[in-house]
């Protein structure tokens, strides 16, 4: 049974589209568009003033024969969506932009879970062949399902996911190619897709020949891992290349000499991410670097402009303000995940007991382990128990495998203190914390020194209204005018509220 609905577009063109009741939305919405000359990837359908949701077929959009749809312009920027991959039962959520390709969702859950291998699957076929053939994956999406590579390069907003949850599943069809074919064909055709984005496909060695000892049967390796290391003395079977700095070109030669002097260029530096980028050296002096700084009194003297300030502050906190519904909270909280999901590194210094500090840089995937880990590498005591703080409502950073950045909100750079447990002997806390070989790199803490502006400087900064108020402070004191300075802490203090019970 075929019906139709009718698409009306802002400039009240329309447009007659046949369905059935498996048609799916997203199909409609094309349809439309492309009897209407338009690109269906700017627009959105809508129902009676309520966006429809296209992932899902006709005959669950709650629309009848003949019903007329308003075709409407959807936002530029991309929404968030939260994305529940099911891959053989096992769910990941994970929340994505909708302008992210289907490759792109699988490759980015793939990165996040440590074994998780969905477009580099292989299984062997046969027994004793020693050969493993690609399993391709395929993407059901509200009963649809979408295989080829051609389909797997459309948005989830071309598959009709724009906003809200959806459940992406996964399975697994085993293809005629393999495993080394099918990465080579892969690594192909998003090069010639998306030449600037396409993910790094791994050279694979050349399959083995028939009869060959079967050495990994469960896993696959990923389309992002490094290429096996050639065995010493065997020759490089890989396609000649463009080498990197510090690479070898030919297999079989002689071991280099870790000893000889080499040049900066030719040696790539290699960053062991426990170690700290920066050490700092306790204070020399128990004084506070804040004490030496002097201050003029006048400065913290309040002016009209602080008064009006503080008043315009007042009558805003005594409007009534409307509380924020559930989709505002939830939409806040996916743009505050987007933002945290954009972070690819932050610098954390942790402060210990005895004023020293240590400077390392994490990205996304590290953890509370690997962070506690790297404290114990520098400590002179590892055995010691301790907890790391967060500045402010005093968070706990546990030593667990909860992410630093995505878990406790980490941005830019951050501020934690190191405490001892109850446990720690004293005679543990009065001995410095760094032990030898890493406080002979710690440095100290450079203060740069603030210029002082002179009372001109300080005139052009504060602005015309601070002006005003010292040219009044000025004639108050000396008695042109008819307002003393009494007056004038009268004001302020009423300005201020100072004066109410």
């Amino acid at each position: 049974m075929s019906a139709h609905v009718e698409v009306v577009s802002s400039d009240l063109r329309r447009a007659k589209v046949k369905v059935t009741p498996g048609t799916y939305m997203v199909d409609v919405l094309g349809e439309a568009c492309k009897k209407l000359n338009l690109n269906s990837d700017k627009y959105a359908l809508k129902y009676k003033q309520k966006l429809i949701d296209l992932s899902g077929p006709f005959r669950t959009s709650g629309l009848g024969p003949g019903a007329k749809l308003e075709l409407v312009q959807k936002s530029k920027s991309a929404s968030i969506v939260s994305i529940a991959l099911d891959v053989n039962g096992q769910r990941y959520v994970k929340k994505l932009p909708s302008d992210m390709t289907l490759w792109q969702v699988m490759r980015q859950f793939e990165t996040a879970e440590k074994g998780l291998i969905i477009t580099g699957r292989g299984v062997p076929v046969g027994t004793n062949t020693g050969q493993l053939y690609y399993e391709a994956p395929v993407v059901n999406i509200m009963g649809r399902e979408y295989s080829a590579l051609e389909d797997l390069q459309k948005t989830l907003s071309q598959c009709g996911v724009n906003s809200g949850s959806m459940v992406l599943r996964v399975a697994f069809r085993q293809s005629e190619k393999t495993l080394y074919d099918a990465m080579q064909e892969i690594g192909q055709y998003l090069k010639d897709v998306e030449p600037d984005k396409a993910p790094a496909v791994e050279k694979t060695q050349p399959p083995p020949s028939s009869g060959t000892e079967q050495t990994q049967t469960d896993t696959a390796p990923s389309t992002e891992a490094p290429p096996p290391e050639p065995a010493a003395g065997t020759s490089n079977t890989t396609e000649p290349g463009p080498h990197t700095a510090g690479e070898t070109s030919t297999a079989g030669s002689e071991p280099m000499d870790v000893d000889s002097p080499l040049s900066p260029a030719s040696t790539p530096a290699i960053i062991d991410p426990l170690q700290p980028t920066n050490i700092f050296s306790a204070p020399s002096s128990s004084t506070p670097a804040a004490v030496h700084t002097q201050e003029d009194d006048s400065i913290y003297e309040p002016t009209i402009a602080h008064a009006q300030l503080r008043q315009q502050q007042l009558q805003k906190r005594a409007q009534n303000t409307r509380l924020k519904s559930d989709q505002e909270l939830a939409a806040e909280a996916a743009e505050e995940a987007a933002k945290l999901a954009q972070i690819t590194k932050v610098e954390v210094k942790v402060r210990f007991p005895d004023q020293t500090s240590a400077v390392w840089t994490l990205t996304p995937e590290k953890t509370g382990s690997f962070l506690y880990q790297a404290i114990r590498g520098v400590m002179s005591h590892p055995e010691a128990h301790f907890k790391l703080i967060l500045p402010g409502p005093k968070t706990v950073v546990h030593e667990d495998e909860k992410k630093l950045i995505a878990g406790y909100k980490l941005k830019g750079r951050e501020m934690l203190h190191l405490l001892w447990e109850e446990d720690v002997p004293p005679a543990v806390r009065r001995e410095p914390f760094l032990k030898g070989s890493v406080a002979s790199k710690a440095r100290e803490i450079v203060i740069p020194e603030i210029p002082k502006e002179g009372p001109d400087d300080g005139e052009e900064v504060a602005g015309p209204s601070v002006k005003q108020a010292k040219q009044d402070k000025g004639k108050g004191s000396g008695g042109g005018s008819s307002m003393d300075s009494d007056a004038v802490k009268k004001k302020l203090s009423r300005f201020l509220g100072l004066g109410r019970k």
